[in-house]
């Protein structure tokens, strides 16, 4: 029977305000770094206070540990754009002794321009040293479909499903992730006997070209316009607490949402609960091939 080990991977986040710098400069990869932007997003962490820690990378130190538990074999987080590393969670497991690596992204929908890129840098920090299984979209999972049916089950509000947005190319390119999200908005809006709901992006960045649209603050005038002035939102695209929760929810939509005297709140976020546990173990059993000790 041959090892298996699991590398649990997220996009990662500063844990201090002089560590926002060298986060961003890694998310841009070596392009260059607009000054107002590095401002911004400096300012964001600030008002958010992020010296008390950063969540997303204390939830996904808590869904590791859990997963650990609940599946009975290692379990190493890989960060995208932080510490840990990827590579450093793929070293880790290799001197343990793992024969079978199962890649696993903390976010369900699958992008060239995001999950692609988690792969890459598993399979390059493997270099064929183990054999990789990567799961590469769990957007209509039954549990996790039904995770987020429950959350928005008999609600009276208009909800609105988000995702992150991305450069609108990626329809010309064939990407499946809108695709992918209008699917799983669409299960759990039916799950949930769900009658009055829209979808909208979030999180768009400055790049100067087309994003993906429409976007939640020009989305919640629209339904002001509607007559709409109750409305819940659902990130079905993603799994934790973070920056574009905290900051493009919490913050920019509720405040926008208040301008247009409307009442906006939020499902409460997966995280690590057991039940987004379990999703993410049953992905890994799935996952594990025939022959391999589990």
């Amino acid at each position: 029977m041959r090892s298996t080990a699991v590398v649990l991977m997220a996009y990662g986040s500063p844990e201090r305000l002089e560590d926002v710098p060298a986060y961003y400069a890694d998310i841009r990869g070596g392009r260059p770094i607009r000054p107002e932007l590095l401002e911004d997003l400096v300012e964001r962490y600030r008002r958010l206070g992020i010296e008390s820690g950063s969540p997303l990378n204390a939830v996904t130190e808590a869904t590791r540990s859990r997963l650990h538990d609940a599946l009975g074999l290692p379990v190493y987080t890989g960060m995208k754009h932080w510490r840990p590393r990827i590579a450093d969670a793929v070293g880790a497991a290799l001197a343990r002794g793992a024969e079978t690596v199962v890649g696993l992204v903390l976010a369900p929908h699958y992008s060239r321009l995001s999950i692609a890129g988690y792969r890459q840098q598993l399979e390059g920090a493997l270099a064929e040293r183990a054999e990789l299984v990567f799961v590469e979209s769990w957007h209509d999972d039954e549990g996790f479909v039904d995770l987020l049916a429950a959350r928005v089950r008999g609600s009276r509000a208009h909800v609105v499903f988000t995702a992150h947005s991305l450069p609108a190319r990626i329809l010309d390119e064939g990407d499946p992730y809108q695709q992918q999200l209008l699917e799983t908005a669409t299960l759990v809006a039916e799950r949930a006997a769900l009658t009055d709901w829209s979808f909208s992006y979030q999180s768009e960045s400055a790049t100067g070209e087309p994003w993906l649209q429409p976007d939640i603050l020009d989305h919640l005038g629209d339904l002001a316009e509607r007559g709409v002035d109750d409305v819940l939102v659902c990130p079905v695209g993603f799994v934790a607490d973070h920056l574009e929760i905290r900051w493009d929810l919490d913050t920019e939509a509720m405040e926008r949402a208040a301008e247009l005297g409307m009442r906006l709140a939020r499902i409460e976020m997966p995280n690590a609960h057991p039940e987004l546990i379990s999703v993410l173990a049953g992905l890994v059993r799935r996952a594990i091939p025939a022959g391999v000790a589990p």
